[in-house]
């Protein structure tokens, strides 16, 4: 690091550059949730009119300044924006932007992510319990050694390689996702396999000759609470264990490990609550006005695997047990069906802020057309194929940002050296 300069970070980076957008024009915006935590590229947005918040183009760093977000790592960059097109989002995001000729608009985004920066910005927040936020002022008066400008571009590419190949697998699982959802609704709503056999009449219309109608509780088994009581201390009584949230749940459901937290409950407890593969793991508990609870995720025996724990999930989830093995896939996708069509929320009921799905009465009373068996079986080998494919992108994913998060701050701390133009830095 020798010949890496010393700066104040507000001097080397653009904080909350200025930006306009006419009041109540159309335009791209970002709010907090579409920030995943620790994926640099944000995939989704809303048109809505402007009426007040940041303001950003392509190639800016949103940084999540309150609290629970930053520390959950919600720090993404723009690049969902066309040419010379100014978007906005949530007013608790800080935008950082590089500085033409001195910083690098990559550099600034690992950087923003690194142990360095992240730990002095949650050490500054200041507030009331629960709504603590960054202030900025500390984050510009950091005083940091950055390389020169190609050494960051170089470091940045190095860092973007990983992330640019976890963007394509989560790309091609999207792809395979949509697959899955096609297919299941082509064989169990429209029928269109089956329409040149016989069809005969149910209370849900015309189905094929053989199936029925039912509910979804008729082919599970348990519904497992997730409640495992007080959290208690680790002691020769307890268990260690992976539990699974509901904020887990969508890296699940693609295929990625994620971050699940550890608990400890009594052995006694694990015996009833550990997770097995054909489970299916459902949120029942937490949904907001415009986010339904019901979000889903299918246990594989891959998938448990992979912990070096015992899973079992959050009292905010229920674990669902299938009378056959077979039932699994058709069950999960008939709730994924459900879920996107927002079915759920003729189901849910509790206080404004928060939701509870009424899982009794939604899989009890709400009337679904049941295939054959036979139809069952061959859709889970369909089925089976596709979410193996996602595990497997899903798996590599995990593994490229275990190895990005583990070089990380070891190149932006210059432990480590990149080449620069051919030429090789020792480190």
């Amino acid at each position: 690091m020798s010949n890496w300069e010393k700066v104040r970070l507000g001097n080397v980076v653009i904080f909350n550059p200025r930006e306009s957008i006419s009041k109540n024009q159309i335009a791209k915006k970002i709010s907090m949730e579409k920030l995943k935590p620790f994926t640099k590229f944000i995939d989704k947005y809303e048109m809505s009119i402007f009426k007040g918040g940041t303001k950003f183009r392509n190639g800016d760093t949103l940084l999540s300044r309150i609290t629970p977000c930053l520390e959950n790592g919600k720090t993404s960059q723009v690049t969902i924006l066309d040419e010379n097109e100014v978007g906005f989002g949530s007013t608790e995001f800080i935008v950082l932007r590089e500085k033409e000729g001195i910083t690098d608009k990559d550099y600034i985004y690992y950087l923003s992510i690194s142990p360095i920066f992240r730990n002095i910005a949650i050490q500054s927040m200041v507030g009331s319990s629960g709504r603590q936020r960054v202030q900025q002022d500390a984050l510009e008066n950091i005083e940091i050694f950055i390389p020169s400008l190609p050494e960051q571009k170089s470091i940045a590419d190095t860092l973007s390689c990983f992330d640019n190949k976890i963007e394509i697998n989560t790309r091609i699982n999207k792809i395979i996702e949509e697959m899955a959802q096609t297919i299941f609704k082509s064989w169990f709503v429209d029928f269109e396999p089956f329409k040149d056999g016989e069809f005969e009449e149910s209370e849900l219309g015309s189905i094929p000759n053989g199936w029925r109608t039912g509910t979804l509780g008729e082919l599970i088994y348990d519904t497992l609470g997730g409640d495992w009581g007080k959290e208690i201390s680790k002691g020769k009584f307890v268990e260690e264990v992976t539990c699974i949230r509901g904020a887990d749940i969508p890296k699940i459901a693609s295929g990625n490990k994620g971050k699940p937290a550890t608990r400890f409950i009594l052995k006694k407890n694990l015996e009833k609550k550990q997770l097995s593969g054909g489970q299916i793991i459902i949120e029942i508990s937490g949904g907001s006005p415009t986010q339904s609870t019901g979000r889903t995720a299918l246990i594989t025996e891959e998938l448990v695997a992979i912990y070096d724990k015992p899973l079992i999930c959050t009292n905010f989830c229920r674990a669902l047990s299938l009378k056959k093995n077979s039932y699994s896939t058709f069950v999960y996708s008939m709730l994924q069906y459900l879920y996107k069509i927002d079915l759920f929320f003729q189901y849910e009921n509790g206080t404004t802020g928060i939701k509870n799905l009424d899982t009794n009465n939604l899989f009890n009373k709400y009337q679904i057309v049941i295939p054959t068996d036979k139809i069952m079986g061959e859709y889970e080998e369909v089925f089976s194929t596709l979410i193996k494919s996602i595990y497997n992108n899903g798996s590599q994913s995990d593994k490229l940002s275990t190895i990005r998060d583990t070089i990380l701050p070891k190149l932006i701390s210059g432990e480590i050296r990149v080449p620069i133009e051919g030429v090789e830095l020792n480190g």
